[in-house]
């Protein structure tokens, strides 16, 4: 399949406008290759990792392809100092920031010749990251799953104001699973798109098959946004998430969710595969996916979906 060139494929150097969401405990070194080898740009999602797990996949991925991939990065990683300098040493070319400031670590990246996404969830923050000398940002709208903006903006409002308030390229990210889809955010101001949910449900993600399953079984409504007296993120609606609402209903303080919360219960969920007590992190696009199937052919797909909806944009 032919390319595309905009501001977002000459960016990373790669040949389609799709990015693989960095995702914690699905999206590791098999994954992220598999979507950078099909066109699109890789990630490799570190929140999950210790330092030296970080390491080996960074060294598997160069193994396994020779096409830009690129580290996600959560800010409020406790161990971020270590992370930052694995990704240095390891001459990662591209990483994306997010959950914290931009300010922190964008300098020290950029000096060594990396390029800075930072994912935003307002206009404000695109701002922000902007100043700071990012490259691009990832404009999450509130459909996403996992760790969302308080903020409750849809992607559809969300992305034509980061346009307008930035002038570094915008990708779009939140409900994204389809080339229709990503038409509608490039035609509102997207030069790209970010994608978590579909690539869950791919062959190559290291989540859980119960997980994969439960995602390809979820109809609308099956998510809703939760905790966001702690950090806001979009969950499936299994016992654990009905035991968090209760709390909150109840008036719970925060150390009392986080009580409930404990230590790995996201792993629990989406890595080890307990669909009743794991925190099931998934957007709600989740609804449109139906089928598990290998990362290129989801890479594929979107971008033929794309071209089709190009051609025929009302059918």
């Amino acid at each position: 399949m032919e390319g595309f060139s905009n501001g977002i494929t000459q960016l990373f150097k790669i040949q389609y406008p799709i990015i693989q969401a960095g995702m914690v405990w699905a999206s590791g070194w098999k994954l992220a290759s598999a979507v950078s080898n099909a066109g699109g740009l890789g990630i490799i999602g570190s929140g999950s990792m210790y330092p030296h797990i970080l390491k080996e996949h960074i060294q598997q991925c160069k193994q396994a392809t020779n096409k830009p991939f690129a580290v996600n990065v959560p800010l409020i990683y406790p161990d971020i100092e270590k992370h930052i300098a694995i990704i240095i040493e390891e001459q990662v070319k591209i990483v994306f920031t997010s959950a914290g400031n931009p300010k922190l670590w964008t300098s020290k990246l950029k000096e060594n010749g990396i390029t800075v996404v930072h994912v935003v969830s307002s206009s404000e923050f695109a701002k922000k990251a902007e100043a700071a000398g990012c490259d691009a940002v990832v404009a999450e709208g509130f459909e996403a799953g996992g760790h969302n903006g308080r903020e409750e903006t849809t992607t559809m409002v969300l992305i034509p104001a980061v346009k307008n308030a930035v002038r570094i390229p915008v990708i779009a990210a939140g409900g994204i699973a389809t080339g229709r889809q990503m038409l509608a955010a490039m035609v509102l101001g997207a030069e790209g798109v970010q994608v978590g949910s579909r690539f869950v449900c791919s062959v190559e993600a290291s989540s859980h098959i119960n997980f994969k399953e439960a995602v390809v079984k979820a109809g609308e409504g099956a998510t809703m946004l939760s905790m966001k007296s702690i950090i806001p993120v979009r969950l499936m609606m299994n016992r654990f998430y009905q035991q968090i609402k209760i709390a909150e209903e109840q008036g719970a303080s925060k150390e009392e969710l986080q009580q409930i919360l404990g230590k790995g219960r996201a792993k629990k969920g989406m890595f080890e595969g307990d669909l009743d007590e794991g925190e099931l992190e998934i957007g709600q696009v989740s609804a449109l996916i139906n089928n598990i199937i290998p990362a290129a052919e989801i890479v594929n797909e979107i971008w033929q979906d794309f071209n089709a909806a190009l051609e025929h944009p009302l059918m």
